[in-house]
């Protein structure tokens, strides 16, 4: 029975071969979406560990955060790019909650974002995420609960409007482009509770200063802030 199971998955893997995500080439089991090469270059900031690190320095004087924390660092033409690609536009979910186990590991080591009581995703406009099939933060939101145990606050946070993309945008023109583009639906739900609002991307955080001010408006509510990248403008 072994040696019949070691020919399907070999025949499988000849046919349909299980490749690493980033650079495409080793064979790997199916539990692994990384080589040990790609995993170990994966370029980790380790702002969780420091207080004033760069993430929350961008919101210093602009909304309360109690700690901030991008995962990585984002370059054009990287494979961290090349990574959140295929998790925002080929749906490969998978590769999304892996980079967010990633980033819970580290929030869950750092002692900064202890008493976190729930996850929030970046929303997307409800067209949007109809035509895409997921939300791409709500996928890492789920590979940070399967590393912390913190659970996920689903559908709580809306976005009311599409907005433009905020790719060519000046600061001031993003936040003019997302300012009242948010509201939380059951005020209730979040009531007196620490977030965590997750993201996929941080370039100026206009978007998640918008969000966040919606939340912060719910009584008793205290705001952190982590996101898979951090890309400089």
């Amino acid at each position: 029975m072994l040696l019949i199971r070691e020919y399907l998955h070999n025949l499988v893997q000849l046919y349909y071969p299980h490749v690493c995500n980033g650079c495409g080439s080793d064979l790997l089991s199916k539990d692994q979406l990384l080589c040990m090469q790609c995993r170990n270059s994966l370029p980790h900031t380790q702002f969780a560990f420091f207080k004033d690190n760069f993430i929350e320095k961008i919101f210093h004087g602009r909304m309360a955060v109690e700690a901030a924390h991008s995962e990585f660092f984002f370059s054009k033409g990287k494979m961290l790019q090349h990574l959140i690609h295929q998790l925002k536009y080929n749906a490969n979910t998978s590769i999304g909650q892996y980079l967010g186990s990633i980033m819970g590991l580290t929030l869950k080591q750092s002692n900064r974002f202890e008493g976190l009581q729930g996850l929030v995703a970046m929303p997307l406009y409800a067209d949007k995420e109809k035509l895409r099939g997921y939300n791409q933060a709500e996928i890492i939101c789920d590979g940070i609960a399967e590393t912390t145990g913190i659970p996920v606050i689903r559908k709580n946070i809306v976005r009311l409007r599409a907005t433009e993309t905020q790719t060519r945008k000046h600061r001031a023109e993003r936040w003019q482009n997302v300012s009242g583009s948010f509201a939380v639906s059951d005020p209730d739900a979040i009531k007196g509770k620490h977030l965590l609002l997750v993201d996929d991307v941080i370039t100026t955080g206009a978007s998640i200063e918008a969000c966040g001010h919606a939340i912060l408006q719910v009584p008793g509510t205290l705001l952190s802030i982590a996101a898979l990248a951090h890309a400089s403008k």
